[in-house]
């Protein structure tokens, strides 16, 4: 398959994401960016080093006491006299002394050099997974959950593998190729210039190949991540998958992105096949040169002791194979760097990305009260949008109220909450919690604060108690209880046979939607906020429930912000404040009376969903 062929069909998400890391890191230095996170593993390498140049010395030396023991046995010999059977096994025993020796350095290369790179394995994926916890909604919209995944798993075990076999090569090939001619030059230098030819050649290759190649394996690895995520999508949707009859679709999608990769590695690896013909090719030429020129020597010199003979050539037979083996080995080393540049490119994307929210210096740590204001805040997604998605925006909630947020889908309702937790940044003006700007605030303290339930309800896999804990681990048992019963959870709790023990599976896949926002509110509960924030949280729950659980915020967290997020008009009808958003902008403000009287979209709505009676939410 040609190169234009496979490009024509990348995939134009793959195509986008590679344009978008070209421009990034054109000049990341990925290796070195990824190299510091070998310091730990400092002792194991040095120690891999010093038994490799151990193995590499027993081994040069083998072929020079195999000289002696062919000098012995060779019959044509005419210096031989009377056959040396002392010296043959003297010979025979220092060679398989140095091949134990050998074999057993080679070993103990091998041992930590595993080690070295286990190490460097964890300690990448370790740090790559505290950076990720500390990006910024920003920074995850740069990547995807499904790339993240490929980057923590294969992109590492990539270069895992990689070290491993450099760390033994890198020091292994270029030592034995040195110790090999050298040794070949005592027997004869001439001969020995034929390895030097043939070297600048093999470079040619693999240079060759490293440009051709690395274009393609970073498609491929790009690729892995639609795969991953359509991996993700179809197991975390597999009811709707099913309840569709969207398997063939699915499949589908799977198969188109697999047979990419498929067909990339194909191309790759047509490429990477030219390495070891090549190898080979210069092996053979190298043995036939030797031994076409090196016979013409011996018998020119007579096979004397002390000229050039059978036994010498028989070594330069042995460094020949040494020396092309070395550059063969080195070439396998090479490809593995050239598959795993791009790898290391990724991960170091991860490792060199700057969250965009931190806690400034001398952050303030405590959040006085629920106060929330907006002064005219404007906001975008990214620097490179033309449009905002918050236009203007000024709000003065004192502490205690209870907002209500109503609009129809896409008018930024969920944005807006998402300023008061600074989970994004204001664009211009400013957001304050409890007389504060929030980019004053510590992270951390902020966010104790101002509990959010967002909009997609996540639970993770455990019980109800390690799902609710998350909201306070060192909650007591009447806390529990007590926050489960204020989110109206404790009815359905009760029922189960191990009550707080029982157990949800990932995403809380086990229990009801309304179920998973009931305990995602009480989890948010139990932080005592200044600020509660429920986007849409009750939407799944029915309106006697939705009621029962305002009626318990209004008696039970009387101090505590309250902002509604909700398409019901039941659920924010007697809110303090209610605020139509429209595009990016609000509309109109003011109680549900208030909105009825001077809001034609609010009377509107509430007509056509309460059918224009003043129904009681209780």
């Amino acid at each position: 398959m040609s190169k234009k062929a496979i490009a024509d069909e990348v995939p134009e998400s793959v195509r986008k994401r590679n344009e978008a890391q070209e421009k990034r890191y054109k000049s990341l230095h990925a290796f070195k960016t990824i190299g510091t996170y070998l310091k730990g593993s400092i002792g194991s390498v040095v120690l891999t080093w010093v038994f490799v140049a151990c193995e590499v010395v027993c081994e040069v030396l083998i072929p020079f006491f195999s000289e002696f023991i062919v000098n012995i046995i060779d019959p044509q010999a005419d210096f031989v006299g009377d056959f040396d059977f002392a010296g043959l096994w003297m010979y025979a025993g220092i060679m398989v002394g140095l091949a134990l020796a050998s074999t057993l350095f080679g070993i103990l290369a091998g041992w930590f050099a595993a080690g070295a790179s286990a190490q460097f394995g964890k300690r990448l994926r370790q740090a790559m997974y505290y950076k990720i916890q500390d990006f910024s909604f920003v920074n995850i919209d740069r990547f995807s959950s499904a790339s993240l995944v490929t980057r923590l798993t294969t992109d590492v075990t990539n270069v895992q593998f990689s070290l491993q076999m450099i760390l033994r090569l890198v020091v292994r090939s270029p030592m034995m190729m040195i110790f090999a001619l050298i040794m070949a030059s005592t027997k004869s230098w001439q001969l020995a210039l034929i390895f030097l030819a043939l070297v600048p050649v093999l470079g040619f290759v693999l240079f060759f190949i490293a440009i051709k190649v690395h274009p393609t394996m970073v498609r491929v690895f790009n690729a892995y991540d639609d795969l991953n995520a359509s991996v993700q999508e179809d197991l975390n949707g597999i009811r709707v998958v099913k309840s569709f009859g969207r398997e063939q679709f699915e499949n589908e999608k799977f198969g188109k992105v697999s047979y990419f990769i498929y067909r990339s590695f194909i191309h790759a690896e047509r490429i990477l096949a030219f390495n070891s013909p090549a190898m080979q090719l210069a092996i053979y030429t190298a043995m036939l040169l030797i031994s076409w020129f090196g016979a013409h020597m011996v018998v020119a010199s007579g096979n004397a002791a002390d000229q050039f003979n059978t036994g010498s050539l028989t070594a330069l037979f042995t460094y020949a194979n040494q020396v092309l083996m070395s550059l063969m080995f080195l070439s396998m080393g090479f490809v593995m760097v050239i598959i795993s540049r791009n790898s290391a490119e990724r991960i170091a994307e991860v490792l060199v990305e700057v969250p965009d929210l931190v806690s400034p210096e001398n952050a303030v740590e405590e959040v006085k009260d629920g106060s929330v204001t907006f002064d005219h805040v404007h906001f975008r997604y990214s620097a490179d949008a033309t449009k905002d998605v918050l236009n203007d925006i000024n709000l003065n909630i004192p502490s205690g109220s209870t907002v209500g947020i109503i609009g129809v889908t896409g008018s930024s309702k969920s944005s807006l909450i998402s300023l008061i937790a600074r989970l994004y940044d204001v664009t211009s003006g400013s957001v304050k919690v409890g007389g504060v700007d929030v980019r004053d605030y510590d992270l951390a303290k902020l966010r104790d604060s101002v509990a959010v339930v967002l909009q997609k309800n996540v639970l993770f896999t455990g019980t109800i108690r390690s799902n609710l804990l998350w909201g306070n681990p060192n909650a007591t048992q009447e806390e529990l209880e007590h926050a489960a019963k204020l989110a109206c959870a404790d009815e359905f709790i009760e029922r189960q046979p191990l009550k707080y023990d029982a157990p949800i599976d990932q995403g809380g896949t086990n229990i009801s939607g309304g179920q998973r926002q009931r305990l995602c509110i009480a989890r948010a509960l139990l932080k005592h906020p200044k600020v509660l924030i429920l986007d849409d949280s009750t939407s799944a729950v029915d309106t006697h429930t939705d009621s029962l659980i305002r009626h318990s915020f209004a008696t039970e967290i009387p101090e505590t912000t309250k902002f509604i997020i909700a398409q019901r008009i039941l659920s924010i009808k007697d809110c303090d404040k209610i605020l139509i958003l429209e595009d990016g902008k609000i509309i109109a403000e003011g109680t549900n009376d208030e909105l009825m009287q001077n809001s034609p979209a609010y009377r509107e709505l509430y007509e056509t969903q309460l059918g224009g009676g003043d129904f009681d939410a209780a």
